[in-house]
């Protein structure tokens, strides 16, 4: 991974932003898809595509044309998506995409998922579900459209994961909005799920709302959100036992033989789980660091997988 610039947090291969926050500045198209393909070229097995607001890229040059080994490219995310697509798989890697929000333009990429153009995994910043404290917290988008939104993507790529974050105790949040994202949790079963606490930013408009609620009902909103939210990841993690899939290895000490730990396309590094291997069946299969492995699951630990190399 190639850190674009000193404001952005993350070791990305894209930001279309100097920094995580502030008006939103598409990176060329051309310059995107080069330093990607550089990558690929150079052993990079996954793409990480980041940036405040994925789903926006070229809005702010209306989607003016790029140019990318000698043919004109879009600047809009389809386009980056299905050419990143293309580049990975000459080079047999993964692209992964997150912060991407549920806008209607979204509903495109998610046929390139199910063909396996890119990982069937969308890292979507829905933040609550509630139509009010959206609206609140100045959000493009209602609960009620993201859950038809999310149950279209799952008929178009039944495999997709999608992880999101949340907030709890926003101001003016009543524990009958609260509920209201609890039972959104229910119903759209979001795979992974991470929630935080409202707590107040420097210079931030939300500080001035009226309805701030004490500390310690936004820290019960936060435990119970969690619980909701690890009980469903719990049973999609049961579901999976028994299947066979393809692993990342990022470690395998004792020369691959011993086992290692690694990811699936559902798992990206560091805030998802991982996938710890067992040595694997056949003495004659070892595992690298950076290359693939198929492998069954055979059980489960907490957030992670276990699973046999075959």
């Amino acid at each position: 991974y190639l850190k674009i610039s000193e404001g952005c947090n993350h070791s990305c291969t894209f930001c279309i932003i100097p920094s995580m926050r502030g008006k939103l500045v598409s990176r060329p198209i051309g310059d995107v898809l080069a330093e990607a393909h550089a990558l690929f070229k150079g052993g990079v097995k996954e793409l990480l595509v980041i940036s405040q607001d994925t789903s926006a890229y070229g809005v702010d040059v209306k989607y003016r044309m790029g140019f990318w080994d000698g043919k004109p490219v879009k600047t809009r995310m389809l386009e980056l998506v299905q050419t990143l697509g293309d580049i990975a798989q000459e080079y047999g890697a993964w692209v992964r995409l997150h912060y991407v929000y549920p806008y209607p333009s979204v509903d495109e990429i998610i046929p390139l998922m199910a063909t396996g153009k890119v990982l069937p995994y969308l890292d979507v910043p829905l933040q609550h579900s509630h139509p009010e404290v959206l609206k609140r917290m100045k959000r493009p988008a209602s609960g009620e459209k993201n859950m038809e939104r999310i149950a279209r993507w799952r008929e178009m790529c039944p495999d997709i994961v999608i992880r999101s974050t949340f907030i709890a105790g926003f101001p003016g949040e009543t524990e009958e909005e609260f509920q209201h994202l609890l039972d959104f949790m229910k119903e759209a079963k979001i795979d992974r799920a991470g929630c935080f606490a409202y707590s107040p930013v420097e210079g931030a408009t939300a500080n001035d709302l009226p309805g701030m609620q004490p500390i310690e009902v936004r820290e019960e909103r936060r435990a119970r959100f969690m619980q909701v939210a690890e009980a469903i990841s719990a049973a999609k993690l049961q579901s999976r036992i028994g299947a066979t899939m393809q692993v990342l290895v990022d470690s395998a000490p004792g020369q691959g033989k011993k086992g290692g730990v690694g990811r699936s396309y559902a798992d990206a590094p560091e805030i998802d789980g991982v996938v710890k291997l067992l040595p694997p069946e056949k003495i004659s299969k070892t595992l690298k660091v950076g290359e693939f492995t198929k492998a069954r699951i055979v059980g489960t630990q907490g957030h992670d997988l276990v699973a046999v190399p075959v």
